[in-house]
């Protein structure tokens, strides 16, 4: 079945963009809002999608332009909302944490409190995060209760609740995803994947936090985008998923990988530095909800989806280096 439209909010996102190829596929149209301009085609994948003619995109903040989102959503009228829009980072939601609570809670409440008496939304498939429930050094179900320790992680665990409690009282269409940590060609470069192979090729020092002891998953960002179309095929609404590998690699772990693949020591590349306020050690997500219930595997294991980031890397590296390579705080 095709749909009439589908809104993704925080399209220019890595998650967003890496989606939007796929709901073209979905859908007759598809509308990007994103509160910064559209960036260079390389962070861009439906800029080559056969359909990209479907595609309308917006520019605008959902703190400051909030009216302007949803006189568009009203005029567009899509049966899925993707919800990846808000303030990320972990480590620096600690240095002005009203900005993660008014954006990440207070303008997503009025968003859905606006989107709830809606009768043309089916879904809404908010991706939230494993932050929600704490450090765990075993497998966290869905059901786990929370235990977030950061601002960043505390936002998330607030619209969480709110966004279920409107499903309980109202019928609200929600549906809430969580992921291990995204990776893959076209990655925001601060993250810690290209991150490591954009600092290996420039022959610099990449600060190792804490050493690399903490624990994480890493999901390719096509299986992300094979997860939502999951979850709005067949997931049943209400329902909370996670989405994870099997596999669990300790950042230190996870760099090595990458220097054995591009040929250099850990030693060379890495230097242990301070670790990050709050930083919880283990995300270990299970899955198996997922796999049993929506059909869905991972199909990229790291060592593969490491190769193709390094190849996007060596592609676009001469344009990368006009960039700056570390995160820029937009309030």
């Amino acid at each position: 079945m095709t749909l009439r439209c589908i809104a993704v909010l925080g399209a220019n996102s890595f998650a967003g963009a890496g989606f939007v190829p796929t709901a073209l596929d979905m859908a007759e149209r598809v509308i990007g809002i994103n509160r910064s301009v559209e960036g260079p085609d390389y962070f861009l994948p439906y800029r080559s999608h056969p359909r990209r003619q479907a595609y309308q995109f917006l520019q605008a903040d959902i703190n400051l332009d909030a009216d302007r989102i949803l006189k568009i959503l009203d005029e567009h009228r899509p049966e899925v909302i993707l919800d990846l829009a808000g303030q990320g980072m972990v480590a620096e939601s600690w240095q002005d944490p009203a900005q993660w609570y008014r954006t990440n809670l207070l303008a997503k409440t009025a968003l859905m409190e606006h989107l709830r008496r809606c009768n043309w939304l089916e879904r809404y498939v908010r991706v939230s995060t494993p932050e929600v429930y704490g450090s765990h050094d075993q497998l966290i179900e869905e059901d786990a209760p929370y235990r977030p320790s950061t601002p960043y992680a505390i936002s998330h665990a607030a619209i969480d609740m709110h966004a279920g409690a409107l499903h309980r009282q109202y019928g609200f269409p929600v549906n809430l995803a969580r992921f291990a940590n995204f990776y893959g060609p076209g990655q925001q470069l601060y993250r810690i994947v290209p991150r490591s192979i954009l600092y290996s090729k420039a022959g610099k020092r990449l600060p190792l936090h804490g050493g690399g002891t903490s624990v994480r998953a890493f999901i390719h960002v096509r299986d992300v985008a094979d997860a939502l179309r999951r979850v709005i095929e067949t997931g049943r609404v209400g329902e909370i998923y996670h989405f994870s590998p099997r596999e669990f690699l300790s950042i230190r772990e996870a760099v090595s990988h990458i220097c054995a693949q591009l040929g250099q020591s850990l030693e060379t590349l890495a230097e242990v530095s301070p670790d990050r306020a709050g930083k919880d050690h283990a995300y270990l997500m299970a899955s198996h909800k997922a796999r049993d219930l929506l059909g869905w595997t991972d199909r990229h294991d790291f060592s593969t989806g490491v190769r193709q980031t390094i190849d996007w890397i060596d592609t676009y590296f001469a344009a990368m280096q006009t960039r700056s390579w570390d995160y820029q705080h937009k309030p």
